[in-house]
């Protein structure tokens, strides 16, 4: 310890000040004296809420590029298959409650920062699956419908924090609710479709980080519990991510099939064809070949 001390404290206290300053801002000035000033590292509640701090720094980085890979893919594909529009409608209300109850509670930012990033992204996906289902007036409708939203659960004069609280309990239900018409999609398609595994895993990964994350700095067992419920569904998606990765959605199995069946209809129709010119070729042979007669005697008179 003495040696990692020697090794890391003349860097620590050579800090520049933007740097220190955003250190103290992060994990407060006792325990940024006692990590890096001191490399106390036996201080343990400072070391879990510096751990704590910078996986959720971490997941706010990741979440601004989480579902990017899935936008890519329904825009190059220009095709929402194996991606459930009322999964991505639930989680959507369930994240926008969530944002309006965590800024409104000053919740620390690094605890719930990815929910607004996601959040955005979502609404882009949301608008993206309808348009490609041939549904571009619902998806104006949901825009209108989500602004009106942003303004009332943001709003103290329209919601007060009681009503946002019962909101939010029923938001750790949207959003594990979210989860089931997802799985359904996935095992009805018989395949993910154009289900983004980037999105699934880091989802899984970010889902079982913000349990840890809750427990050390959030004391809202509304939040932790909506967590872990979303972590074990999340944990299902990438099993289901797993088992499905190599097999064709439904719609494709189907291309598939017409593939294979034209050009079996094809030679089908050919033989028939060929039977049917054979025997008509055998037919007319027959009526052209005269019949023999035997030979004729004449009377004599």
């Amino acid at each position: 310890m003495d040696t990692l001390r020697s090794v890391i404290t003349p860097i620590t206290h050579n800090l520049p000040g933007p740097i220190r300053d955003l250190g103290e801002a992060i994990i407060g000035d006792t325990c940024y004296k006692a990590i890096l000033l001191d490399v106390d590292l036996e201080n343990t509640a400072c070391l879990k809420l510096a751990i704590s701090k910078a996986l959720g720094i971490g997941i706010v980085a990741a979440s601004s590029i989480v579902k990017v890979p899935q936008i890519l893919k329904l825009v190059n594909s220009r095709s929402s298959s194996g991606v459930s529009f009322l999964a991505y409608l639930l989680e959507t209300s369930g994240y926008l409650i969530s944002l309006a109850y965590n800024v409104r509670n000053a919740f620390p930012f690094s605890t719930y920062g990815e929910t607004a990033l996601v959040l955005g992204q979502n609404v882009v996906i949301t608008v993206l699956v309808l348009n490609y289902s041939g549904r571009a007036s619902v998806a104006a409708l949901f825009v209108a419908a989500l602004a009106v939203s942003i303004v009332t659960l943001f709003s103290e004069s329209l919601l007060d924090m009681q009503k946002l609280q019962y909101l939010q309990a029923g938001a750790g239900a949207l959003s594990v609710a979210s989860k089931v018409p997802q799985i359904l999609a996935i095992w009805q398609e018989g395949g993910t479709g154009q289900l983004s595994a980037f999105t699934v895993f880091n989802y899984l990964l970010g889902s079982l980080t913000r349990i840890f994350t809750t427990l050390q700095e959030v004391d809202d067992k509304l939040i932790l519990y909506s967590f872990i419920a979303g972590f074990t569904l999340n944990a299902v998606l990438a099993l289901q991510m797993v088992y499905y990765w190599n097999a064709p959605s439904a719609k494709v199995k189907g291309k598939q099939k017409e593939k294979v069946s034209v050009p079996a209809a094809a030679q089908a129709s050919a033989t028939t064809s060929s039977a049917a010119v054979t025997s008509s070729t055998a037919a007319g042979s027959g009526a052209s070949t005269p019949k023999s007669k035997g030979p004729t005697t004449r009377r004599r008179g």
